[in-house]
């Protein structure tokens, strides 16, 4: 009886050590994407910001450090093409979205920062709603908000967008939404739907371009999403007009 229960629990002791080594490896693998302005990509195991520079922990040990402004964004890297899919409603697989500024779409929240959210939409011509929206995504209205990847702002702007949009000083609320909201239609020019707007808002226009629509990043369907839960834009020339795509995570 003792040598069959110590072999049983020798079993389970053994069991026990394989589950936790794979769930070691499982975090081990588990990175992030650093993504530069000239367009190259890191894969970092760990980062940190130091000051104005960005401390990144590299796979196979060892960190080097670089300047905060050389990073465009800093994303998950953590792809689920299994477990995400885009729903479209047929009826909409065409539908063309009016997401620019109209007085009847005000922002949503009530916020001190309303009539600075209207002003700047009006005068890059987007949704004030949407705006709005992202703002609450990013940084919750916080003016001086500062994201462990070092982005700024109402707006959670990167160093190195708010280099190359001119802003100086990302914690002053004015500056940051209006160099936000010329961000916004920057990339409403470029990819006119909403879904792809917010994903490249999030996770960056090369990722929206090389996956051709909402990378599979868990990040980015889940902030896409949680936004098209807050707002809903309006169809070109139609009045209450339905949501557009949702993202969504297929059931196991």
């Amino acid at each position: 009886m003792r040598s069959g229960g110590f072999s049983r629990q020798m079993k389970r002791f053994g069991l026990f050590a394989l589950i936790l080594a794979g769930l070691l490896a499982s975090f081990a693998v588990r990175a992030d994407l650093v993504v530069f302005q000239e367009g190259q990509v890191v894969k970092a195991a760990s980062y940190r910001v130091v000051d104005n520079e960005l401390e990144i922990g590299l796979p196979g040990g060892g960190s080097y450090r670089v300047d905060l402004e050389r990073v465009e964004r800093i994303v998950e890297d953590e792809v689920v093409v299994a477990d995400v899919c885009v729903q479209m409603d047929p009826a909409l697989a065409g539908a063309v979205y009016d997401l620019s500024y109209r007085e009847d779409r005000k922002p949503l929240f009530n916020t001190p920062y309303d009539k600075l959210i209207a002003a700047e939409a009006k005068r890059y011509d987007v949704d004030a709603a949407f705006v709005s929206a992202l703002i609450r995504a990013e940084s919750n209205y916080e003016p001086r908000a500062v994201s462990r990847k070092g982005a700024r702002g109402l707006m959670q702007l990167m160093p190195a967008t708010a280099r190359r949009l001119s802003l100086a000083q990302p914690f002053d609320p004015v500056a940051n939404v209006r160099a936000g909201v010329r961000y916004l239609r920057e990339l409403l020019d470029r990819f006119h739907r909403p879904e792809l707007v917010l994903a490249a808002y999030n996770a960056g226009e090369n990722a929206v371009d090389a996956f051709g629509g909402v990378p599979p990043y868990r990040e980015t369907v889940g902030y896409v999403n949680r936004i098209l839960s807050w707002w809903t834009p309006a169809l070109a020339a139609t009045v209450g007009a339905p949501a557009p795509a949702k993202l969504a995570a297929s059931s196991p």
